[in-house]
């Protein structure tokens, strides 16, 4: 659960930026939410592989 609590960290982190920048047109709140999306989608694709080990332990049992 620690990974989905990160997940939920990083996503209120950008919500400032988010805003800057649709809203503010402000370049550079883009860069850094295009670089939290990067981080976001690694993230979540660590999260993937470690459900699948656990799933693939289960099932060797």
């Amino acid at each position: 659960m620690n990974r989905f609590s990160e997940i939920k960290q990083l996503v209120d982190s950008i919500e400032a930026d988010f805003t800057k920048f649709y809203e503010q047109n402000n370049q550079a709140a883009g860069t850094r939410v295009r670089k939290a999306m990067l981080d976001l989608k690694n993230l979540a694709q660590s999260i993937r592989q470690h459900v699948q080990e656990i799933k693939n332990e289960r099932n060797a049992k």
